[in-house]
C-alpha cells in the first residue's frame, strides 16, 4: 500500500467555511458561547468535493489511503475562547469522522484539537480521547503556536504540556506538530509560519529531555522538517557544543518527517539526511501548493513520484510508503490489519 501520512480536507463545502467566518463574527460582536450548529453537509456535498479532488488525484498517482484531518489553515487557535474552540473543534473532527465513514478504504481520520493561547492544555483531552475512543481516529494534530504566529505559550516540552503528552501514551497515538494560518503579517502562513513552525518545533526538541520523560512520546514534524534536514550539520554541532546527547539518540527514535516536498533534490536530500525509518511518505493534497511545476509539467505536490526516482531498495521504498506510517500510528495498523490489509 501507499498511505499519504498528512492529509486536510481543503475540499470542505464552502458552507461549512461561511459558517466558520459567520462564528469569528458573532463572537466580536459579543457571542462569547452557545454557538449555533454547523449547517447541514449532506454526504452528496461532501462526495462532490471530494471525488472531484482529493480521491481523483489519488487515483490519478497511485495513492490506496490518506491520514485525513480537518484544514489547518482554518484551525484558527487564535480565534474567539475556549469554548469556542472547543465547539469548532469537534464540529470540524465530526465532519473528518463522517469522511472516513462514507470512504473507510480511502481516509483515516486525524482530530484537531481545541487549544486556546493561554489555556491549560488539559482542555484538549477530553475531545481528544472522544475522537480516539469513540470515533476511531488515530492521531491529532498538535499546534506549538496558538497564538498563530507570536509564540507566547511555553515550547513544546515544557511540563505545562505535560499532561496531554500523558493521555498521548496512554492512547499510543503520536501527534503531528502543524501550526495553523499565520495572524502575523511578517510570516506568511504556508511558506513562512509553517516552515518556521516545524523548524522552530525541532530545536526546542533538541534542547531538551522530553523523550527520556516520554519515550514512547511520537511527534510527526511535517513539510519535510522545515529548515532541519537542510541544516543537520548545524544542529549536529549545535548539539555537540551545547553537551546534548547525539541527536540519533536523543530524538530520532520520536521524532519523525514527512515528505511534503515538492521538488524532486529536496527529497533527495531529506532522504541523504534522514534515515529511512524516520521518513513517512506524504503529499499534503490538495494543499499548499496546487499548481503545476513549469519545470516537469507535473504538480509540485506529486510526491510519490519524487520518492519513485529515489536510488532506494524495494524494502526502503516500501517503508517510506506504507511500514514507517503503520509502525508510528498504531491504531492505523490495527485499523487496516481488521480490514485484513496485513503489513
Amino acid at each position: 500500500m501507499i498511505i499519504d501520512c498528512h492529509g486536510h480536507f481543503t475540499t470542505v463545502p464552502a458552507c461549512f467555511r461561511d459558517y466558520r467566518n459567520a462564528q469569528i463574527a458573532d463572537f466580536k460582536a459579543g457571542k462569547t458561547s452557545d454557538f449555533s450548529p454547523a449547517p447541514v453537509v449532506s454526504n452528496d456535498e461532501l462526495r462532490e468535493g471530494l471525488e472531484k479532488n482529493q480521491i481523483r488525484l489519488q487515483k490519478e498517482r497511485g495513492i490506496d489511503m490518506a491520514l485525513f484531518s480537518p484544514i489547518a489553515g482554518l484551525m484558527g487557535h487564535h480565534h474567539g475562547n475556549e469554548a469556542m474552540s472547543k465547539h469548532w473543534s469537534r464540529t470540524s473532527n465530526d465532519l473528518i469522522h463522517r469522511v472516513t465513514e462514507l470512504y473507510p478504504e480511502r481516509f483515516v481520520p486525524v482530530c484537531q484539537l481545541p487549544q486556546s493561547p493561554g489555556v491549560d492544555p488539559r482542555g484538549c483531552i477530553e475531545e481528544l480521547e472522544r475522537c480516539v475512543l469513540e470515533l476511531g481516529f488515530v492521531g491529532c494534530n498538535l499546534n506549538p503556536d496558538p497564538t498563530d504566529g507570536y509564540w507566547t505559550d511555553p515550547p513544546v516540552p515544557d511540563k505545562w504540556w505535560y499532561p496531554l503528552y500523558e493521555k498521548l501514551v496512554e492512547l499510543d497515538v503520536p501527534a503531528m506538530i502543524h501550526v495553523s494560518g499565520s495572524c502575523n503579517p511578517n510570516f506568511h502562513g504556508t511558506g513562512a509560519h509553517y516552515l518556521n513552525g516545524d523548524t522552530s518545533v525541532f530545536m526546542q526538541l533538541l534542547l531538551s529531555d522530553l523523550f527520556k520523560d516520554f519515550p514512547t512520546l511520537r511527534m510527526v514534524i511535517p513539510h519535510g522538517g522545515g529548515a532541519v534536514p537542510y541544516h543537520w550539520g548545524r544542529y549536529r554541532g549545535l548539539a555537540n557544543d551545547l553537551g546534548r546527547p547525539p541527536l540519533a539518540e536523543a530524538l530520532m527514535n520520536n521524532v519523525f518527517f514527512d515528505t511534503c516536498v515538492y521538488h524532486q533534490p529536496g527529497i533527495n536530500l531529506l532522504t541523504e539526511v534522514i534515515p529511512v525509518k524516520n521518513v513517512l511518505f506524504g503529499s499534503e493534497m490538495v494543499g499548499a501548493v496546487r499548481s503545476i511545476d513549469p519545470e516537469t509539467g507535473h504538480a509540485f505536490d506529486d510526491t510519490r513520484r519524487y520518492v519513485e526516482a529515489l536510488e532506494l531498495s524495494p524494502g526502503d521504498r516500501q517503508a517510506i510508503f506504507e511500514e514507517n506510517v503503520r509502525r508510528v500510528y498504531p491504531r492505523l495498523d490495527a485499523r487496516l490489519k481488521a480490514m485484513g490489509k496485513a503489513a
